[in-house]
């Protein structure tokens, strides 16, 4: 849904058309991922569309480049433990 919502704002039955589930799961969706500030809602009549919110996934993005390096650290030491047990066998 956020990579939908990334191109263009969309009504309910609009992203519903794209996901192989009823309007009311994509309202939950929606809804949850609202309260998490990922996306904004604007009411137009009966309708209310949706959009991306893209500030929370830029600060997201920043925290997991910072802790890139520690998992690449570890991933490394996991990669030279799991190697060297493959070549005592």
């Amino acid at each position: 849904m956020l990579k939908l919502l990334a191109d263009k704002e969309m009504s309910i039955a609009a992203i519903t058309e794209c996901f192989p589930m009823s309007r009311t799961a994509v309202n939950k969706h929606l809804l949850v991922l609202f309260q998490a500030g990922l996306v904004t809602r604007q009411r137009s009549g009966k309708e209310t569309r949706y959009k991306l919110q893209p500030e929370p996934l830029v600060k997201l993005k920043d925290w997991l480049v910072f802790f890139e390096q520690y998992w690449d650290e570890k991933l490394s030491v996991l990669k030279e433990y799991v190697e060297d047990d493959n070549d005592s066998d």
